[in-house]
C-alpha cells in the first residue's frame, strides 16, 4: 500500500465522521449500519459492534478487495459482503448502509419504492427492494447487487438501505434522500380515501436530464 499514512488517516477520519452522522441523523441505532470508503485497493470500513463515538485514529480497519484484513486489529463489519459487492460491480468509492426507519418500513410493504417525487431520478430511477436474506450473507449481497443495477441506492427487505457514491458525502446524501422519499410515500398512503399520484417514466427521464445540469459548474447533481 503506497498511500501516505496521513492520507489514510484523513480518509479514516472522514469515514468515522460520516458514521457518526448516520447516528446523529437517526438513520441507525446503536451499532447498526456501517460505512466504507475505497482508497485505491484498500477498503476502509467500520468495525463490527463498536459504537461510532468510541472510534479513534488508532482504530483504522481495512481490507483488500477480497475481504482479507490487512489494516487494524478490530474485526470488520459483518456486512462486509455488501460493501465488497458494491466495489466489485460499480465505480463507487464510498458506501453507506443504514437501518433508516421509514425506509425499512417501506421495505416490508413493496418490491419497489413508488416514484412519488422527481428526486427518484437522482438515484437512477425507482428504488428497488432486494429480497430478504440473512444479514452478512453472500445471498444478501447478491440480492442487493441485482437491486442496485443502474441505481445508486436500494432498499433491503426487512433490513434497511444501501447507497453508494463517488464520495462519502454523496453516499450519505443519497441515503438521506431515500429516507425522505420513503417518509413522503408513507405519509401520502396513510391518508384515507386517497391514492398518491406517481410520476411516469417520461417525467422521471425529464427530471433526470434537468438534474444533470443542477447546481454550480463542476458540482455533482443533487
Amino acid at each position: 500500500m503506497k498511500d501516505r499514512p496521513d492520507h489514510l488517516a484523513a480518509a479514516w477520519s472522514e469515514l468515522v465522521a460520516t458514521a457518526r452522522r448516520t447516528a446523529a441523523d437517526g438513520l441507525v441505532v446503536g451499532t447498526s449500519g456501517n460505512v466504507s470508503v475505497r482508497v485505491r485497493d484498500l477498503i476502509l470500513v467500520t468495525p463490527s459492534g463498536v459504537p461510532y463515538d468510541r472510534l479513534g485514529p488508532g482504530d483504522v480497519t481495512g481490507v483488500d478487495l477480497e475481504g482479507r484484513q490487512i489494516v487494524g486489529r478490530l474485526r470488520p463489519t459483518s456486512e462486509l459482503p455488501l460493501h465488497l459487492a458494491v466495489y466489485r460491480d460499480t465505480t463507487a468509492t464510498a458506501v453507506v448502509h443504514t437501518h433508516a426507519p421509514h425506509a425499512t418500513a417501506v421495505s416490508t410493504l413493496v418490491t419497489e419504492l413508488p416514484p412519488v417525487h422527481y428526486m427518484t431520478a437522482a438515484l437512477g430511477g425507482p428504488v428497488r427492494v432486494a429480497p430478504y436474506a440473512l444479514y452478512g450473507s453472500d445471498e444478501l449481497a447478491a440480492h442487493m447487487a441485482a437491486a442496485l443495477r443502474d441505481r445508486s441506492a436500494a432498499l433491503l427487505q426487512n433490513h434497511g438501505t444501501i447507497a453508494h457514491g463517488a464520495t462519502l458525502a454523496e453516499a450519505l446524501d443519497r441515503t438521506a434522500q431515500l429516507e425522505w422519499m420513503c417518509r413522503v410515500w408513507l405519509t401520502a398512503v396513510s391518508v384515507p380515501g386517497h391514492t398518491p399520484s406517481l410520476l411516469s417514466a417520461d417525467q422521471l427521464d425529464a427530471a433526470g436530464e434537468r438534474l444533470r445540469g443542477y447546481g454550480q459548474p463542476g458540482d455533482a447533481p443533487a
